[in-house]
């Protein structure tokens, strides 16, 4: 792939990771109340979950998701509930207690993770994206093993890094700020955020 080309997708990827959406506030969520490595993991997780959908819609996917509505609009509703589903469970948590702290700190790391990963794969309107973007990138008939690969891991690189990044600066503010312990009000904020991108999701279909 020749470097201009490649450039000019690196900065279309870094536009598309820094805009604001569910993915910037589960990575918020989980390292204001988890803690910076909570909010890698999800990071992490998210970067994966792209990356499958940029390799998914070099495969085809996203024409598929063209062709079958329905399949698309049912992943976007799955999408949307499962927001609702993390704003509803922020809003009636309990306060925990210091005692289950350990516990809870192990137990948040595989929600970090599963969280990560799932707002990425039940947002259907990456592949569309995907499939949108690549098609001014490539062309089919010379498409090569080498050559979406790049591709696929430019996607994961950025999405990965600039949601790292966000981890990192928030963990940073945390600390600066004195948000060192749990502020219930911080977490139904973030509830009521939740709710509203789901709503948002749903009224977008």
């Amino acid at each position: 792939m020749v470097l201009s080309v490649w450039l000019s997708l690196a900065l279309v990827c870094i536009m598309g990771a820094m805009s604001p959406g569910p993915s910037l506030a589960v990575v918020l969520k989980h390292t204001l109340s988890g803690g910076m490595k909570n909010g890698m993991l999800a990071a992490l997780s998210h970067g994966v979950g792209v990356g499958l959908y940029a390799a998914a819609s070099l495969l085809g996917l996203g024409a598929l998701m063209v062709q079958f509505p329905n399949v698309y609009q049912l992943l976007v509703y799955l999408g949307a509930a499962y927001l609702a589903y993390l704003g509803i469970k922020i809003l009636l948590a309990k306060p925990s207690n210091n005692e289950l702290q350990v516990q809870k700190s192990e137990v948040s790391a595989l929600k970090a993770l599963q969280d990560g990963f799932a707002i990425a794969f039940l947002n259907p309107k990456l592949a569309i994206f995907f499939l949108a973007l690549f098609s001014q990138f490539i062309d089919p008939q010379n498409l090569t093993l080498s050559i979406g690969l790049i591709m696929c891991l430019t996607v994961f690189v950025i999405d990965t890094g600039w949601y790292l990044l966000v981890a990192l600066l928030t963990e940073v503010s945390k600390n600066r700020f004195g948000f060192t312990k749990q502020n219930p009000w911080l977490d139904k904020v973030l509830g009521a955020v939740f709710i509203v991108l789901a709503i948002k999701v749903v009224v977008s279909v």
